[in-house]
C-alpha cells in the first residue's frame, strides 16, 4: 500500500516478509523508512548479540583455507591455523607428500559463503537454521529454479593436523593428520545461531551435517585467539614450541618471523631451534633465507660470536645455506683442526666433513712448502756467497741460531729419553716412584701408570723400565701461531712481548763465546737476524692472507687469533652447490 504525504514524498507500507524498495516520486530519494528497515536488517545479530564476518588472512583464512592446524601444549595452550594446501606443498616437503593420492586423509566439506554472501544471511527463523535458508533459496521457484548467488552446494578438500607428542618420552613432536572426530554441536552454539533444523527428506543431511561442521570449525579458530580460556602460563619450552611453528608458517606467508633483534646470543638460539624444525618439515630452502638475512644483520657482533663458537655456527650456517656465515665459521674451524673434531662429525653430514678435510689438507701442503723454503734461507757475503764458518762466522752463527729457533717452534716435543738403567725406581724419584710405577702384591708384572716423563712398568724380573710415550702431534693451530710471529710486523717481531730473537736473546746467544762478546759484533749480529727476519716475512705472506670477514674490519691480528685463516672458500666448495 502507497500513501502519499503532504510533502511529496512516497511512503511504502511493507506486507509480509519481502522488502519493498520505495523511491520519491519528484526527487527519486529513498526514504527514512527504507533507510532503517535496511539498517536494521543488515545489522542483524547472528551469534546473539553482535554480528560476525569470519576473516580470510593469516592465520586464518576462512573463505579460502583448506588445511587446518591445531598445534597444542601440555598446559592447553594452543596454535589454530586455517592455511592453504598450495602454498604449504610449495614450501614444505612433508606438507606435499603427506596430501598427495597416497598419503591424504583428506574430507571434503562445503565451501564457506563469500564474505558478501555470508553478510547477507538472514536472522534465525522458527522454522529452520541458517543452512536450511541458504539451500531454500536454490530449491524456491524464483528464478525457474536455479541457484541464485547464495548457493553453498560446492564441496572441497580438507585437510587436518594437529601436533601428537608420541608414545616414549625421546619422540619427536610432529603433526599428523587427524580426521574430525567431533560430534555436530547445535546449531544454537554456533556463530549464526538459530535452532537445529528439521528435515523431512534425508537428502541433504548429510551435507547440512558436513557444513555446519566445517562453519562451527572455522569460527572456532577466527574466535580462539579473541577470547583465550583462563589456563596456566606456558613453560618456556612450550612457549619457543608454539612460537617456532608460528615463525614457521609466517615465513610461509612471506610475513617477518618474530626473532630477537638485541641480544644475538638469544636470537642464535631461536634461529637454531627455527632451523631445526624446518629441517624436520623439509622447509629449509623456504625459512633458510629468512634466517641468513635476520643473523647478517648483527654484522660486527656476528664475526666475533662465530670466532667463539665456530662449531655451532657452522651447522647454522649449513642448515640456513647461508654462504657468508659458513665461510666465517668454516675458516675457523679450519685453522683450529683437528680441535672439535668429535663434534663436528656427530652434528654435521660427512660432505661437510670431507669439505672439512679437504680443506685441511690443502692448508696443510701449502704450510709444507712455505716450512720448507724458510729452513734454506741464508745469508751472503759482500762477494754474494753463502756464509758459512770459514767466510763468515758470525753470520753463520746467526743463520744457525734462526734455523734452531725455527725448528723449535715448528716441530713437536722430543720424546722422553727411555731409562734403560736396570735395579728399582730412580733414585731422585724420591721414595720409590711417587706413584709412577706401579706392581702387584708379589713385585711380578703390574699395571702401568701413565706420567708426564713417560711410562713406568714393573717387568718380570721386579725392575723398572721407563716406556717412551707417543710423541705429540703438531696441529695446524700450534703451527698457526708460529706463522703469525714470522710474519708479523718489523715492530712487533722484535718486541720483547710476544716476539722472537729479540735483543736480549741476541745478547745470551753471544754470550756463550765470550770472545765473540762486543758491542760491535752484538749490533752486527742483530742486524744479520733482521735480515732473515724480513726474508722469512716474504716467504710467509701467503700464510698471512685471510678470508675473515672479522678480520677485514678489525684488521688481521687485531682479534687475539693465532690460528691461520687464509683457507679460502669458493661457491663450488659449498656442500648445497650441487643441488
Amino acid at each position: 500500500m502507497v500513501s502519499q504525504h503532504g510533502d511529496g514524498l512516497t511512503s511504502l507500507a511493507l506486507r509480509g516478509p519481502s522488502s519493498v524498495v520505495g523511491t520519491s516520486s519528484s526527487g527519486g530519494r529513498p526514504t527514512g523508512l527504507h533507510s532503517s528497515s535496511r539498517s536494521r536488517r543488515y545489522n542483524r545479530s547472528h551469534s546473539g548479540g553482535s554480528s560476525f564476518i569470519p576473516k580470510n588472512e593469516f592465520p586464518i583464512f576462512s573463505h579460502s583455507g583448506d588445511v587446518e592446524i591445531i598445534v597444542r601444549v601440555a598446559t592447553g595452550h594452543e596454535n589454530r591455523y586455517l592455511l592453504h594446501r598450495h602454498i604449504l606443498t610449495r614450501c614444505s616437503g612433508f606438507f606435499e607428500a603427506s596430501t598427495s593420492n597416497e598419503w591424504s586423509r583428506a574430507q571434503a566439506v562445503p565451501e564457506l559463503p563469500a564474505p558478501e554472501t555470508a553478510g547477507a544471511i538472514e536472522g534465525p527463523s522458527p522454522s529452520g537454521g541458517e543452512l536450511a535458508r541458504i539451500e531454500d533459496r536454490r530449491d524456491s521457484s524464483d528464478g525457474g529454479g536455479k541457484p541464485g548467488p547464495m548457493v553453498t552446494g560446492q564441496t572441497k578438500k580438507r585437510w587436518r593436523y594437529e601436533l601428537d607428542y608420541g608414545a616414549e618420552d625421546n619422540d619427536i613432536p610432529m603433526l599428523v593428520q587427524k580426521e574430525e572426530t567431533r560430534n555436530p554441536q547445535p546449531v544454537a552454539s554456533s556463530i549464526f545461531g538459530g535452532p537445529p533444523p528439521s528435515h523431512s527428506s534425508s537428502r541433504h543431511a548429510h551435507t547440512k551435517s558436513g557444513s555446519h561442521s566445517f562453519f562451527r570449525s572455522v569460527a572456532n579458530l577466527t574466535l580462539s585467539a579473541t577470547n583465550p580460556p583462563s589456563l596456566p602460563p606456558p613453560t618456556p619450552e612450550e612457549q619457543d614450541l608454539l612460537r617456532d611453528y608460528d615463525n614457521l608458517f609466517r615465513i610461509m606467508y612471506n610475513y617477518p618471523p618474530c626473532l630477537d633483534g638485541i641480544n644475538i646470543a638469544d636470537s642464535y638460539v631461536q634461529c637454531k631451534t627455527l632451523l631445526t624444525l624446518a629441517d624436520q618439515y623439509d622447509a629449509l630452502a623456504v625459512v633458510g633465507p629468512r634466517v641468513d638475512h635476520h643473523m647478517l644483520q648483527f654484522q660486527s657482533r656476528l664475526w666475533k660470536q662465530i670466532a667463539k663458537y665456530p662449531i655451532s655456527y657452522l651447522r647454522l650456517g649449513y642448515l640456513a645455506r647461508s654462504k657468508v656465515i659458513f665461510q666465517e665459521a668454516l675458516i675457523h674451524v679450519v685453522g683450529q683442526w683437528p680441535a672439535g673434531e668429535r663434534s663436528i662429525r656427530a652434528a654435521l653430514p660427512e660432505s661437510v666433513v670431507d669439505i672439512i678435510e679437504d680443506k685441511v689438507d690443502e692448508l696443510e701442503e701449502t704450510v709444507s712448502r712455505i716450512e720448507a723454503r724458510l729452513f734454506r734461507l741464508t745469508l751472503t757475503t759482500r762477494t754474494g756467497e753463502r756464509v758459512t764458518p770459514a767466510n763468515g762466522y758470525l753470520e753463520w752463527l746467526a743463520v744457525s741460531l734462526f734455523r734452531q729457533w725455527l725448528a723449535d717452534n715448528t716441530s713437536p716435543p722430543m720424546p722422553p729419553v727411555p731409562d734403560r738403567r736396570g735395579g728399582g725406581a730412580n733414585p731422585r724419584d724420591g721414595a720409590g716412584s711417587r706413584g709412577r710405577v706401579a706392581s702387584n702384591g708379589s713385585g711380578s708384572g703390574g699395571s702401568a701408570v701413565n706420567g708426564r716423563a713417560g711410562v713406568h712398568a714393573a717387568n718380570g724380573n721386579g725392575t723398572s723400565m721407563q716406556l717412551a710415550a707417543p710423541p705429540p702431534i703438531t696441529t695446524l693451530a700450534s703451527l698457526g701461531r708460529t706463522y703469525r710471529l714470522l710474519g708479523s710486523a718489523p715492530a712487533a717481531a722484535g718486541s720483547e712481548k710476544g716476539g722472537y730473537l729479540g735483543h736480549d736473546e741476541c745478547k745470551r746467544f753471544l754470550k756463550i763465546t765470550p770472545d765473540l762478546y762486543t758491542r760491535d759484533n752484538l749490533r752486527k749480529f742483530e742486524k744479520r737476524i733482521e735480515e732473515l727476519k724480513a726474508m722469512a716475512r716474504e716467504v710467509v705472506r701467503p700464510l698471512m692472507g685471510s678470508g675473515l670477514e672479522l678480520e677485514m674490519i678489525h684488521g688481521v691480528g687485531a682479534a687475539g687469533i693465532a690460528y691461520l685463516t687464509c683457507t679460502t672458500v669458493r661457491d663450488r666448495d659449498l656442500p648445497w652447490a650441487d643441488d
